[in-house]
């Protein structure tokens, strides 16, 4: 059974900056593509990031670029978001996905984290 477990959210202000994490256990970590969405109250999941299984491809939404940073540890099984420069409107639940392809598209990811909030304050 796999299972991806999000850490890291919390509250921070404007200009400031977190690592999420993502831990997850079954074998699919060294195979799949790794992404993260992020869902703000009232509004629809949109994807953020994915990095594929080796690591050496990534892809970021156009908004995200050059302040976020998606990187993966297959040693470790863990899966990771670096988010410099917050803006409040980065506020939202930020969610770990796997899937056999890397998309910017939901729907070709399996498998979830619970999420882990991340509150940007101006």
């Amino acid at each position: 059974q796999v299972q991806l477990v999000e850490s890291g959210g919390g509250l921070v202000q404007a200009g400031g900056s977190l690592t999420l994490s993502c831990a997850a256990s079954g074998r699919i970590f060294g195979t799949y593509t790794m992404a993260w969405f992020r869902q703000a109250p009232g509004k629809e999941r949109e994807f953020v990031a994915y990095i594929r299984w080796s690591g050496d491809s990534t892809y970021y939404k156009d908004s995200v670029k050059g302040r976020f940073t998606i990187s993966r540890d297959n040693a470790k099984n863990t899966l990771y978001l670096q988010i410099n420069s917050l803006k409040p409107e980065d506020t939202a639940a930020y969610y770990c996905a796997a899937g056999p392809l890397g998309s910017d598209s939901y729907r070709f990811y399996e498998y979830w984290g619970q999420g882990t909030q991340v509150t940007v304050s101006s």
